[in-house]
């Protein structure tokens, strides 16, 4: 069974885990050199101070994490051996639940897979930045879901 908790600080090497796994197998287009500066601020900055949604299985392990920003999801990642099983659909319901209105999110338009999940649950694009936020060369779509 699936349930869904608050991040807790012994969470980080196994949230650290998943955004690895899950990015090699959806972020090909990422250049090696962007890779590891994006893995570093990840490992430093974002896991141990944000506060994450974890979707852990029955004996409390992670599988996957969602951050989110009022209304908007910042992040969504999922092992790669349990994608297809509705974690990632749970962890939008339970981001549906949490706010009132729309759900507004920013997507690597590279990551089709990402593209077509959103797709998928009912977003649609209201607009396209040429960088991420960090200013690299990785188009984002922004995408709301009403």
């Amino acid at each position: 069974m699936i349930t869904l908790r608050s991040s807790r600080p012994t969470d980080v090497p196994h949230l650290l885990e998943i955004w690895r796994g899950s990015v090699k197998v959806t972020h090909d287009f990422l250049l090696p050199g962007d890779f590891e500066a994006i893995d570093k601020l990840v490992a430093n900055d974002y896991l141990p101070a944000a506060p994450l949604h974890v979707a852990v299985d029955g004996d409390d392990r992670p599988l996957a994490f969602m951050g989110m920003s009022d209304r908007h999801i910042d992040s969504l990642f999922i092992d790669p051996a349990k994608r297809g099983q509705g974690i990632g659909t749970l962890l939008v319901r339970h981001a549906r639940e949490q706010s009132e209105g729309s759900l507004t999110v920013d997507v690597n338009e590279q990551n089709t897979q990402a593209v077509g999940f959103y797709r998928h649950l009912g977003f649609v694009e209201t607009g396209r930045s040429a960088l991420d936020g960090d200013g690299r060369p990785y188009p984002l779509l922004h995408m709301r879901l009403d």
